[in-house]
């Protein structure tokens, strides 16, 4: 297992300064990594008392057996992962609410190809880190796959996204919207866009300072995967994805843009 090297934030203490409400149900985040996973995380560990986060691991269906306690039908937890879509974890996973972060493909296949040459990811004896291989073939192991050790775009977008649309109490959330939300926090669009995830998510009382516990959690100062806090190679990737790039992406897995509201 590649290892992945994150810093520790303090949004913890952050969390005491603020009255919390218990959950009335369990709320489990869902997210294609790097879609914005340690964002939606944060904002939402403003919302929950400590002792109800389940913040052991992100749940993937490797471990799902070792932290199905995070879907406690007898605990309101609020829990994150990256959770393929299957039998057993929509079997366990059924009686939480659920909220499915997405995010541009154009967009992500950066983001993580970004990752993969960083610091963070893995130590230099991770074949994609070799100097030699060019950043365009990367990316394209980004759309693809590594063949035997890591999915392919369509198989995450499939799996960690799509399948789990009208599974029970589930709502798509797109990371660029969000963004836009955070970036215009005392608009008019911005309460909307948080009323409508806060009644998805099941908060059973939006606080009058929604907007400060917000800003908290989304700093980005708090976020150890932001991308300027990637240290090593991943800045020789380039901040837009070229043409080719955007028709092998169509050729992989076609219409999913469409489908996710893109186009």
């Amino acid at each position: 297992m590649v290892t992945i090297r994150l810093k520790q934030d303090t949004l913890n203490e952050e969390n005491k300064k603020f009255e919390q409400i218990p959950l009335e149900r369990s709320l489990f985040l869902n997210s294609i990594p790097k879609s914005g996973s340690h964002l939606l995380r944060n904002i939402f560990r403003m919302f929950v008392p400590l002792e109800d986060h389940y913040a052991d691991q992100f749940v993937q269906f490797a471990n799902l057996k070792k932290h199905v306690e995070a879907f406690n039908p007898n605990r309101n937890l609020l829990s994150w992962g990256h959770l393929l879509f299957s039998d057993i974890s929509a079997l366990e996973a059924s009686v939480p609410r659920k909220l499915i972060l997405v995010r541009d493909p154009h967009s992500w296949v950066l983001a993580r190809a970004r990752f993969f040459l960083s610091d963070e990811f893995g130590d230099e004896k991770v074949i994609v880190k070799n100097e030699n291989l060019p950043v365009d073939s990367l990316i394209n192991l980004m759309i693809f796959g590594i063949h035997k050790s890591s999915l392919s775009m369509q198989e995450m977008f499939t799996y960690m996204g799509v399948a789990w649309m009208n599974c029970g109490d589930s709502k798509l959330v797109r990371y660029e919207d969000l963004i836009k939300a955070i970036k215009n926090l005392d608009s008019d669009e911005s309460e909307t866009f948080f009323m409508d995830l806060f009644a998805a998510a099941g908060l059973p009382k939006v606080p009058d300072d929604w907007r400060e516990r917000v800003r908290i959690g989304s700093d980005r100062k708090q976020s150890s995967t932001a991308s300027e806090k990637l240290t090593g190679r991943a800045d020789l990737v380039p901040k837009v994805l070229g043409d080719e790039h955007k028709r092998l992406i169509e050729y992989a897995a076609p219409g999913l843009r469409k489908f996710l509201g893109y186009e």
